[in-house]
């Protein structure tokens, strides 16, 4: 299956597996995810599929979000179907609340727009990437933010504890040399975990449990493909 699916964390559990052993597991609720678009190269530039996950409800939804999946009547609609121009297909569902794009370079292109991918296609998938934003921890300094140990708490050493020390270099450089770790935002960044493996699915709850922890926090959006990594 070249394209992905999209979803929500869940929250983490434990299973049992072979031979009673505890599994640690994350559930995450992947799909039913709708196909909005198939780019193409002729027309795009590049070959992918665009699918959403979530109904939006219509009085939340711009116009423009409506438009993207059924048909609205406009004046620019109306000209474009004079003049003679292919218009593209539309899904005819609710607006979507996530939407991402999996590129597929020739592959699954037999998908239509319209078409609804469940987490039954994960069946033969034995393991995964999965792709969310982490927890955002806001403004953190040296030791959260980086593990430093920080200064010693000796005599003679007065409130610069946690501060991280000297961050550059004397007469030679004469500055302070790029990617220095230092304090600033913690989290709240696009994290992908590669290659876990897929303990249970659970088609009638839309349900994929994977082995090991996922980022982000319980009710967080994931992108969950299947992995390309070699074992």
């Amino acid at each position: 299956m070249p394209v992905g699916l999209l979803g929500r964390k869940i929250g983490m559990t434990q299973i049992y597996g072979d031979g009673g052993v505890v599994v640690p597991v994350t559930v995450l609720e992947l799909g039913p995810c709708s196909v909005l678009q198939l780019r193409t190269l002729e027309r795009d530039g590049y070959e992918a599929v665009q699918i959403g996950f979530g109904d939006k409800p219509r009085r939340l939804a711009t116009r423009g979000e409506r438009g993207h999946v059924a048909v609205l009547s406009s004046k620019r609609r109306k000209a474009r179907q004079e003049a003679g121009v292919e218009l593209l297909p539309k899904a005819d569902v609710e607006p979507q609340r996530f939407v991402r794009e999996f590129r597929v370079d020739g592959e699954g292109l037999d998908l239509q727009v319209g078409n609804v991918l469940t987490v039954e296609h994960f069946a033969e998938i034995p393991r995964v990437d999965v792709v969310a934003t982490s927890k955002g921890r806001g403004t953190a300094g040296v030791m959260k933010r980086h593990n430093f140990s920080g200064q010693r708490a000796s005599h003679g050493v007065k409130k610069v504890h946690r501060k991280p020390g000297s961050i550059g270099q004397s007469a030679d450089p004469s500055r302070v040399m790029k990617g220095m770790r230092m304090a600033g935002r913690y989290g709240n960044a696009r994290v992908t975990i590669r290659n876990l493996a897929v303990a249970r699915i659970v088609p009638e709850e839309n349900l994929l449990l994977v082995r090991g922890a996922v980022p982000g926090p319980s009710g967080g959006y994931v992108l969950v493909r299947p992995t390309n990594k070699k074992d």
